[in-house]
């Protein structure tokens, strides 16, 4: 007998790349105005930016937070009370603001995580605050799955987290590294060395340099992340800052007061002012013009294109490559049931739900059935 030989696997059939060709145009298209079209929309709708700030307390969080929006937003600042006791786990908290500057408005998020380092055992202090921002990834994914999904989903995730380093002058703690090489796969993480002003320049220097160095030898990656360099351009320019600003030395104060003539935030002590948007003093200016004025849309981007899709593609593996079941979904699906939809829409329905959804969905027509050969 003759053997059988397999048919050779046929190669997948690659699309071809499309050719850019340079066309001069006979005249004015108006392709340009799509940059003012995207501005009036966003002046309309506004944004969403959900920054976290991590540390031991007495780093001067809220203080910085209230410093870098010029505006009361932090958590002290909204009813705290300042008899509240240390909690005895890290607690999360949010306080939600709307920020208006020329026309624009930013829905701002600040979260707090009181109770973290302040322990006497901090083995595992993190866990609380992976676990909340996963929670914000899952949350968005569900209303992404909806049926009826809205319009505009609301976004929780959070988009940049503030990391507050202890000015030893030293090394990082074991904390400090633990917390930073679990969270930096999750999230925006940016350093910054609190109370700067509590260094000289010489320990300042130093203290950054080693900061850094530790950071390369435990393999942890905090945002601008090497790996996400578009371009010859952004590697440049993210480059100088992870090289020469990270992590930034701040001072924060929400205090003015007066020094030539001009009314300034700084801090007082007995040698003079401390001005916390001079760079000769500290590198404030730089964090603030980092996160908001050059790199807060790519912090949102990161944040969705690399970490939420992350989340969401090993939450659809896990799931057996089927989104979550929700409630809204699972109603719809009830509804339908009873009304004997159609088999296209089951299809549909089908590919929007899991296991267990599959199971109810056949009990619920089996017994629609047996009712009907009853009567």
């Amino acid at each position: 007998m003759s053997e059988l030989v397999p048919e050779p696997r046929q190669k997948p059939v690659v699309p071809m790349k499309p050719v850019g060709i340079n066309t001069s145009l006979l005249g004015y298209i108006g392709i340009d105005t799509i940059i003012e079209q995207m501005r009036k929309k966003t002046m309309k709708t506004g944004f969403d930016f959900n920054i976290m700030v991590v540390g031991q307390s007495g780093l001067g969080k809220s203080t910085l937070v209230n410093t870098l929006f010029k505006s009361q937003v932090s958590r002290k600042s909204s009813g705290w009370n300042r008899e509240e006791k240390i909690p005895k786990t890290v607690e999360i908290k949010a306080i939600g603001h709307v920020i208006e500057e020329g026309g624009v408005k930013m829905k701002l998020t600040v979260i707090d995580t009181p109770g973290f380092g302040d322990q006497i055992n901090n083995e595992n202090c993190w866990e609380p605050i992976e676990k909340y921002i996963n929670e914000q990834y899952e949350k968005f994914l569900k209303e992404e799955v909806n049926i009826a999904r809205k319009k505009r989903i609301p976004d929780t995730r959070v988009h940049c987290c503030l990391y507050f380093i202890s000015p030893t002058g030293h090394s990082l703690r074991p904390l400090d590294l633990e917390f930073m090489k679990h969270l930096s796969k999750v999230v925006n993480i940016i350093p910054v060395i609190a109370k700067a002003d509590t260094m000289t320049l010489e320990e300042k220097t130093e203290f950054k340099q080693r900061v850094r160095k530790e950071l390369e030898v435990n393999g942890i990656e905090f945002y601008p992340q090497k790996e996400f360099d578009e371009d010859l351009e952004d590697k440049t320019e993210n480059d100088k800052i992870r090289q020469e600003s990270m992590p930034f030395a701040v001072v924060g104060s929400d205090k003015e007061y007066q020094v030539n003539g001009k009314r300034v935030l700084g801090r007082k002590t007995p040698w003079g002012i401390i001005e916390v948007e001079n760079l000769n003093h500290c590198e404030f200016a730089l964090l603030r013009d980092f996160v908001i004025r050059t790199h807060l849309q790519d912090l949102k981007e990161v944040t969705h294109n690399i970490h939420y899709e992350t989340y969401r593609a090993k939450r659809l593996n896990d799931n057996g490559g089927l989104p979550p079941m929700t409630v809204e979904t699972e109603g719809f699906l009830e509804a339908w049931i009873l009304e004997g939809g159609g088999v296209g829409h089951a299809v549909v329905l089908f590919l929007s739900l899991g296991d267990m959804a599959r199971r109810d969905f056949g009990r619920k027509k089996k017994k629609k059935k047996n009712k009907k050969k009853k009567k």
